[in-house]
């Protein structure tokens, strides 16, 4: 502790100081050992009582014992008022405080500050703002005090630190009071973008805008108005959002624009997004949607074509859902519709050029002008030429010349033909290919109900499946024609207004059926070969080609059952010839009648003995595959019963007895429909009693099988 003479002796030093400097109070010197505590403690320095040493406690330095060598002023002052008057000289402050100083000195690269402490503090001008070229001496700022007196006894200050706290006061008042500020954006980062607020704030890319936005970097250098929705001091964590923002005012604009909308009005509104099939177009917080349909009176690919984004555009409503606040927008509606005098612009028979726009499977768009087009048929591009698709006769942005066929106003349709550019071949065709001619072509389709035949370019015949035999029965064109095949034919009909042309194969030979009876009589004995065993008896052909029917009644002398017992396909049997109707063109044939007459010949017992026998073979085949038995108890053998006939008689069904498929349904309905041809299968009529007899035991047997079942019905006698 320090004397009372070394005391005076430093009073009087520091007041020669003071007054070098002028200053109007002089100042003590403390103990630099007590100066810690002092800074340390929150009370005021004191004086200690009860010693004639006595000195200034909490870092105070001892005030002067004697009066001597001091001024007439303080001469009369007692030791407790001389540290009163030296405790009024220092401020009480803390470390961790931010503080008033003042500017004394100005250097390179610091700033001297006095805060009314032992000792000023150096700050650097960088902790300044403009590098404190702003700074003058005199001027007052706010510091922060880091420590009272280093380790060189001076006081350490922070200009950076004392704005970081000053600025979080502020961005907590304006979170707690949830208030905007305004900061400028000064990069980006993963998720969003960094703000300068005064202090870094993180903004979400989901907070920048009412929508996701793609491109945050537009948004750097830019200052925006937020409001912080998270306060973190401890981390310091600031989260931002813009969007809060955007959102309440979109909903004060909402419900002011609602109040007034209505459908017809016109308004302007901006363009908010673009999308396939229109674009939303913001009314001023309502958005409203302009379809791609409503956007032109013409072909519009995507609306990009005519709107970007952010466009102010003029608009009509269409139509408003209050409840479901949707609104149906306009934009052609408010433009001329060209529609109005298509009619007398682009009347029928009128030869137009125009450009096409677009091309599907069913034709080609020609645009006639700004928001009028036309379309061109695929069957409407070329008389002769067999377009497949309208990419093999135009392309998209040729310019065409064809003839207005129709206009249809309403629906806002025009249908064109570029073919009506040229003379049509079929005006002609009953000159070139008069009824009765032979023509001659190539096959170049086959089809279930005939074949084409190719005689000119783009100009087809059909020959029907019926007209291509006269004595074989065809269920399939490809039985007797084979693609490419050149082929001679005899035209039956043209039809000039529908472009058709029928053609007959069968014409160009003569009908044997004019003159049959030439060549068979009534109970003569032909071979035939069965070619189709049907319920009510088999079908053979003759030599000639002629087939016959052979009901089951004249399958054999005794009563027959089931047709497939007795005769099989491609077997060959000698049969007499009982009937002919050349006007019908039906062939009665009996193997009874000859068995009656000649007897049967062994051949025929022979080769039915052989089926029954490989019948039965095969049945013991279908015996030995393996059957599900889990039902049955186990030692105990499973039945196998055999496959019955329609009827209910007999044994079972060889594989090969099987009725063949039913004909052609085309064929037959051609058949029907033409006058004087009948199904030849129809049994013959006028039988002897037996056959009679026969046939109505089999009428009332249970009925057949379904797809026999018609034929049966219409066929038998």
């Amino acid at each position: 502790m320090m004397t009372e003479p070394e005391n005076l002796q430093e009073s009087d030093s520091q007041k020669a100081e003071e007054d070098s400097l002028s200053a109007p109070s002089p100042s003590l010197e403390y103990d630099p050992s007590q100066t810690a505590e002092s800074a340390d403690s929150p009370e005021e320095p004191t004086l200690s009582e009860g010693n004639e040493d006595s000195t200034l406690t909490e870092g105070g330095a001892a005030p002067p014992s004697s009066t001597e060598h001091l001024p007439d002023e303080l001469a009369s002052l007692t030791q407790e008022d001389i540290g009163k008057i030296y405790e009024e000289t220092l401020r009480n402050i803390k470390e961790g405080d931010v503080i008033k100083g003042r500017v004394i000195q100005l250097e390179r690269d610091a700033v001297l500050v006095d805060v009314g402490y032992k000792s000023e503090g150096f700050i650097a001008l960088h902790e300044f703002p403009h590098q404190g070229r702003d700074l003058k001496v005199g001027d007052e700022v706010d510091v922060f005090l880091e420590t009272a007196e280093d380790n060189e006894g001076q006081v350490v200050l922070s200009k950076e630190k004392a704005n970081r706290i000053k600025v979080w006061d502020v961005i907590s008042q304006a979170h707690d009071r949830d208030e905007v500020v305004e900061g400028e954006v000064i990069a980006r980062i993963r998720g969003g973008l960094t703000v300068d607020i005064g202090l870094r704030a993180f903004l979400p890319g989901s907070q920048v805008d009412l929508r996701p936005v793609r491109n945050l970097d537009q948004y750097i250098g830019k200052k925006l108005q937020m409001k912080i929705i998270k306060l973190n001091r401890k981390r310091s964590n600031i989260v931002l959002s813009r969007r809060v923002l955007l959102e309440a005012e979109r909903a004060e604009l909402k419900k002011q624009t609602l109040e007034t909308l209505q459908e017809g009005q016109v308004l302007e509104g901006v363009v908010k997004n673009l999308t396939d099939y229109g674009a939303f177009i913001d009314l001023g917080g309502i958005d409203g949607l302009l379809h791609i349909t409503d956007m032109s009176w013409g072909r519009v690919g995507h609306p990009s074509e005519l709107f970007n984004i952010s466009d102010r555009v003029k608009v009509v409503v269409l139509k408003f859902d209050r409840e479901r606040e949707r609104v149906s927008l306009g934009h052609k509606q408010i433009t001329h519709d060209p529609w109005q005098e298509v009619d007398k612009k682009y009347p029928a028979k009128t030869r137009i050029t125009g450009r096409v726009t677009s091309i599907t499977d069913y034709g080609a768009f020609v645009e006639l002008e700004q928001g009028v087009e036309g379309l061109v048929h695929i069957s409407e591009m070329s008389w002769s030429r067999r377009v497949r698709h309208p990419s093999k006769i135009v392309n998209v942005n040729d310019v065409v010349e064809a003839v207005v066929l129709n206009v249809d106003k309403e629906s806002k349709r025009i249908s064109l033909g570029m073919k009506q550019m040229e003379d049509n071949p079929w005006d002609t065709i009953k000159e070139k290919y008069p009824v009765g001619s032979r023509v001659s072509g190539r096959v170049r389709n086959l089809t279930d109900f005939g074949a084409f035949l190719a005689l000119d370019e783009g100009i087809d015949g059909l020959i029907h499946i019926s007209d291509m035999s006269w004595t074989q029965r065809i269920k399939h064109p490809s039985e007797i024609l084979k693609k490419g095949q050149p082929l001679e034919a005899v035209v039956l009909n043209v039809d000039a207004e529908n472009e058709r042309l029928s053609l007959g194969l069968k014409q160009v030979a003569e009908d044997p059926w004019t003159h049959i009876e030439d060549f068979h009589k009534v109970g003569e004995d032909i071979k035939a070969v069965i070619v189709k065993i049907t319920n009510f008896g088999a079908f053979a052909a003759l030599e000639d080609g002629l087939e016959g029917l052979i009901h089951v009644s004249e399958l054999d002398v005794g009563k027959v059952v089931r047709p497939e017992d007795i005769v099989a396909v491609g077997e060959d049997y000698m049969v007499k010839l009982i009937k002919i109707d050349s006007e019908a063109r039906k062939l009665g044939l009996s193997i009874r009648a000859y068995i009656e007459e000649h007897g049967e010949p062994p051949e025929w017992e022979e080769r039915r003995r052989k089926r029954k026998a490989e019948e039965a073979t095969a049945r013991e085949t279908e015996r030995a595959v393996p059957l599900d038995v889990s039902a049955e108890p186990e030692g105990v053998p499973v039945e196998v019963e055999e496959e019955t006939s329609p009827a209910g008689e007999g044994e079972g069904v060889a594989p090969e007895s099987v009725p063949d498929e039913p004909e052609v349904a085309s064929s037959e309905t051609k058949e029907e429909s033409a006058p004087g041809i009948e199904d030849e299968r129809e049994a013959p009529v006028g039988l002897n009693a037996q056959s009679e007899e026969a046939s109505s035991e089999t009428k009332e047997e249970p009925p057949p099988v379904a797809e026999d079942t018609e034929e049966e019905e219409g066929d038998r006698p």
